[in-house]
């Protein structure tokens, strides 16, 4: 995104210095070499490029190579791009780097074979475990020509890279292209015996243990070259994890797992590096990410902003509302909040200072507004396939359900700038702006990729091969005009820029898979769900505020999509235990993981647009949050009323108190069966106690998923005896999207202190259980709701009708 920050005609030097540092917080600085090297990369990239559409769009490929070229390309490219840091880091590297090469060239010209060279390590290990360090250096001993080695290497590293450096800092390093080497030969090798390794799984040959330790080592200084160190700490916190488990405290503590176990689990098998997260950036990531970049290339862009401004310009805070409305077409397709509020602020935030917002209002409006673009199809980042993936659903399901949230999360962005706007007097923009119909007329077909990409997943296909006709038909585009027409020089930085554009999130791929596969093979995740149900008791409330502050952590270390599935991975077991369903349960963590984007103190979307603004961003970032809100009603919505994502409530029928003060009772009858529905009042069981028989009655109408208890059980009062669906009818999802509008008008007000006026304190508290009740589906509390906001709206009419006939005394 860095040629977007030089784009920015409104920045001074200095400023555009500020927002580079910015948007490289969480990825560091790359290098652009030239020459050879340039070739090497561009090449690399390119084929990267190449080879997956070519999977999505014309033949599939094997799992090894569909997740194998990914992970190689990907490791390859960010050695040979991203530095390693200062002389300290080079010098421990080189350590690392001298210690691999030694041992490379001890196994092939030292010892007989690998067995003999890992049977001596081995036995190094084993002497520090069971006596300590000093034994286990006399066991080491006779291996001193190998440390040697080491410390020569990384001595003569040092050297010869500082020279590199001193003649050329764009150029890579030795010690860059050797760990490149290294890299791209672990994966080679996972490639290339990836059927083998799958046959004598749990049976690993000694080369597969060394070359496993290896992998994990250089996934972590992958990780560490693009993201920093806050996220490979926790990947190295989750290895230590693994292996001091017995030694943790007893909520905590497992049976812990040698170096060998963890490294071969996480490397050799589909559960770790070459996992989850490395399938859906393969799958489903990288290829949207390339149709990003040619629709930026293919000039639609523009069209982005012009129709926006069209429809919004003139309204009451104008600009503001340009920027949501640009926001929700730009981040639909960006996958990134942070390239959205560049890329939109760019121009808005100007705008928005121009027509009267103060500058820390206008930096964080952006931001607010730029991360509804992770929420709304049909891209939704690299959350949303994720989520097709963990729950097994259609990614075009997922498209589907979360478009309702989306746009309501725009309208409450968009509600809360009419009431600033309103607040502060604030009008449109005063220019002349030509009609939203003419620049749809004008410039209708960039909306084509777009609705070329929904229509191909709404008909069944794969969310690669929507992708792949989709980027093609930018190129198509891009032809109406001769001042945006695509040759081969544009399609090639096209190229380019995709390639490059996957490093950042291709860098998480070893740490995510490190930290998930522990979770899978230490049994965190279940460890995690006990946690917090102990510590929220039945208070489904009390679970969402841990999840929150969890996601929120988390996510001040890690990007957000990583946050999202690392917190899926541990909390979304525990939301099922308080009956949530799996979809609503996903989308309240992935909601939650966007939190870090506009909550400081990390909030890096809202520092960018601060260094956009020239405002302070730590004021920027409280006012982004303000404007953001609805960031964490939503999830209690989804929990409360699954109608809105579609999805039925939990209905559980319970053993009631029992006639007599009975301590138990017999089961003597499941009326409906599962599948089967039941409606209020039916029997749906039949008790028997010392007393008589007792008679269980439904409340609600419902579709049976589970019966819990059979025939012939001994129940106590409160036990569950059968889960039910209670199933989301037209009018109920129509309900809940109704009242979710209501309920966001008012939220809106709320929070802005203002309805047609600035509210008092007697309004307000009149307004925020107007609030609770329009957001809780039902015509009762909506009608309540209605009332109490009239209320205050006929108070605020009589205050201003008050001071008009003041001022026309006066």
């Amino acid at each position: 995104m860095s040629e977007d920050v030089d784009e920015i005609a409104s920045l001074t030097a200095e400023e555009r210095k500020k927002l580079k540092a910015l948007m490289e917080k969480d990825a560091k600085s790359f290098r652009t070499p030239t020459g050879f090297w340039h070739w090497v990369t561009a090449l690399l990239g390119a084929f990267m490029v190449l080879f997956y559409f070519y999977a999505a769009g014309v033949s599939t490929v094997g799992t090894q190579y569909h997740l194998g070229i990914y992970v190689f390309i990907t490791y390859v490219l960010v050695f040979l791009l991203y530095p390693a840091g200062g002389p300290v880091i080079r010098a421990l590297l080189g350590l690392l780097l001298g210690a691999i090469i030694s041992c490379v060239v001890a196994i092939l010209f030292v010892f007989p074979d690998v067995a003999t060279f890992h049977e001596r390590l081995m036995g190094i290990g084993e002497a520090f475990g069971d006596e300590g360090l000093w034994p286990a250096l006399t066991a080491g001993a006779s291996l001193w020509p190998l440390a040697l080695g080491t410390l020569a290497v990384a001595v003569a590293l040092f050297f010869c890279d500082r020279a590199i450096m001193a003649r050329a800092r764009q150029v890579p390093c030795l010690s860059d292209v050797l760990f490149a080497v290294a890299s791209g030969g672990a994966v080679v090798y996972w490639i290339t015996q990836f059927e083998v390794l799958n046959y004598r799984a749990g049976a690993e040959t000694e080369l597969d243990a060394l070359l496993s330790v290896a992998g994990v080592l250089l996934s972590l200084e992958v990780c560490r070259r693009v993201l920093g160190w806050s996220m490979t700490f926790i990947g190295a916190a989750m290895l230590a994890f693994a292996y001091f488990g017995p030694h943790l405290p007893e909520i905590l503590a497992h049976r812990g797992f040698g170096i060998e176990r963890i490294s071969t689990a996480l490397f050799l098998t589909t559960n770790g590096v070459f996992g989850v997260m490395a399938n859906v950036l393969a799958t489903y990531v990288i290829l949207f990410i390339f149709f990003g970049a040619f629709l930026h290339k293919s000039g639609a862009g523009r069209f982005f902003i012009d129709l926006p401004l069209a429809i919004a310009g003139n309204s009451t805070g104008g600009p503001a509302k340009v920027a949501v409305i640009a926001s929700a077409l730009f981040g639909s397709v960006s996958g990134s909040a942070i390239a959205n509020t560049v890329s939109t602020g760019a121009f808005t935030i100007p705008l928005m200072k121009k027509a009267g917002f103060k500058p820390h209002v206008a930096g964080a409006i952006e931001p607010a507004a730029s991360i509804g673009g992770m929420f709304l199809p049909p891209i939704m980042g690299a959350g949303g396939f994720l989520m097709a993936e963990l729950t097994g659903l259609p990614y075009s399901y997922i498209m589907m359900i979360s478009i309702g949230p989306a746009l309501l999360y725009f309208f409450s962005v968009f509600c809360m700038i009419h009431f600033e706007a309103s607040k502060l007097g604030l009008k449109g923009i005063d220019e002349d702006i030509p009609p939203w119909r003419t620049v749809l007329k004008n410039d209708w077909y960039f909306s084509i990729p777009l609705i070329l990409m929904t229509i191909l997943m709404i008909l069944g296909r794969s969310p690669g091969f929507s992708a792949f006709w989709s980027t093609l038909s930018c190129i198509a585009i891009s032809w109406v005009k001769k001042e945006t027409r695509m040759g081969p020089k544009e399609i090639w930085e096209a190229i380019l820029t995709g390639a490059r554009n996957t490093l950042i999130i291709g860098a998480t791929v070893g740490v995510i898979g490190i930290i998930v596969g522990i979770i899978s093979l230490t049994g965190m995740g279940l460890k995690f769900s006990d946690i917090i149900i102990t510590m929220s008791g039945d208070s489904l409330i009390l679970a969402l505020v841990l999840i929150t502050l969890a996601s929120l952590v988390l996510g001040m270390g890690v990007p957000v999509t990583a946050a999202y599935l690392i917190v899926a991975v541990l909390a979304v077991p525990a939301l099922g235990t308080f009956g949530v369903p799996i979809v609503c349960a996903h989308m309240i963590v992935y909601w939650l993981s966007q939190d870090s984007n506009i909550t400081p103190p990390v909030c890096v979307a809202a520092y960018a647009g601060a260094a956009i603004a020239g405002s302070d961003p730590w004021k920027t970032g409280w006012t982004a949050f303000k404007f953001a809100k609805l960031l964490y009603v939503m999830p209690l919505l989804f929990a409360f009323t699954p109608s809105i994502l579609f999805q039925g409530k939990l209905n559980v029928i319970a053993v009631p108190e029992l006639e007599g003060g009975a301590p138990f009772a017999t089961v003597l009858k499941i009326n409906p069966q599962e599948g089967g529905e039941y409606q209020p009042d039916d029997i749906v069981a039949l008790l028997q106690t010392g007393d008589g028989t007792i008679e269980v009655r439904a409340e609600k109408n419902a579709r049976v998923l589970q019966i819990i208890q059979n025939p012939g059980a001994m129940v106590n009062p409160g036990d569950a005896l059968l889960r039910g669906e209670i199933t989301p009818t037209p009018l109920r999802i129509t309900m809940s999207f109704v009242s979710a509008i209501l309920g966001t008008i008012a939220f809106s007000s709320l929070t802005m202190f203002y309805w047609i006026r600035r509210t008092s304190v007697v309004e307000w508290l009149l307004l925020a259980p107007a609030t609770v009740l329009l957001y809780w589906p039902t015509i009762v509390t909506d009608i309540a709701g209605i009332v109490l906001v009239g209320l205050v709206w006929l108070m605020q009419r009589s205050k201003n009708k008050r001071d008009q006939a003041l001022g026309a005394t006066a």
